[in-house]
């Protein structure tokens, strides 16, 4: 019996506790309830609650660019000031809970939509003049993965190989991988070609010489521009 006299004197303070919550009080109201918070752990409680709703509803509102009938239906929240206890209540939580799943629709969106991805079309050399080539480079977490295709290159073996090289604009030469023919070549790099602009691919013998051979056979720059 004693718990529920209780309960419903909480019932009705919650009026003023959630306009405390969200600043709509009245000054010459606030301090006498502000008073009897402090005195009341159950109160404090509530108050606590109320304050958590408000956070959600306004930082989601001011952090995310949400459509625009949610920060409308956010306003309106704030601008309540004499709606029922039962309706400020429900609204302050609705409105924070719709606010919390547009944060998190925003990021699933933002993980799940497409990756960078740039081209590069490879021209032949004089060594090679009959070949050419395209590749994709594409970001991931383990770094650029890069899909090459090439054709008129003959197959190399027998020690013999190509090797895929990435170039920066001082001539800083980054080896992205082997092949011994161009079709269906997956090649990694863990630089970025946003600096690293210029592929070719060269003709290596394994020698011990991990440098280039100057060998190009094919040639080509990465399209960052869109």
């Amino acid at each position: 019996m004693l718990r529920r006299r209780r309960q419903d004197s909480l019932g009705d303070e919650l009026p003023e506790l959630a306009a405390l919550a969200d600043g709509s009080l009245p000054p010459d109201r606030r301090a006498a309830l502000e008073a009897r918070v402090a005195a009341s752990s159950e109160l404090a409680d509530r108050l606590a609650e109320q304050e958590r709703a408000v956070f959600l509803t306004r930082a989601a509102s001011a952090e995310v660019e949400a459509p625009a009938a949610l920060r409308a239906r956010v306003e309106s929240q704030r601008r309540t000031r004499r709606m029922p206890v039962s309706r400020r209540l429900v609204t302050v939580g609705a409105a924070a809970a719709v606010a919390v799943a547009v944060v998190i629709g925003l990021a699933v969106f933002r993980s799940s939509s497409s990756p960078t991805r740039f081209q590069a079309a490879l021209a032949a050399t004089a060594l090679a003049p009959g070949a050419k080539g395209e590749a994709t480079l594409t970001k991931t977490s383990s770094g650029w993965r890069i899909e090459l295709d090439a054709t008129g290159l003959p197959r190399l073996a027998g020690g013999r190989f190509y090797q895929a090289w990435l170039r920066n604009g001082s001539g800083v030469l980054v080896p992205i991988g082997s092949f011994n023919e161009g079709t269906n070549v997956t090649l990694w790099a863990g630089v970025s070609p946003e600096l690293f602009k210029t592929v070719t691919v060269t003709r290596e013998r394994a020698d011990g010489d991990q440098t280039s051979s100057g060998e190009k056979v094919l040639v080509g720059t990465v399209k960052t521009d869109g």
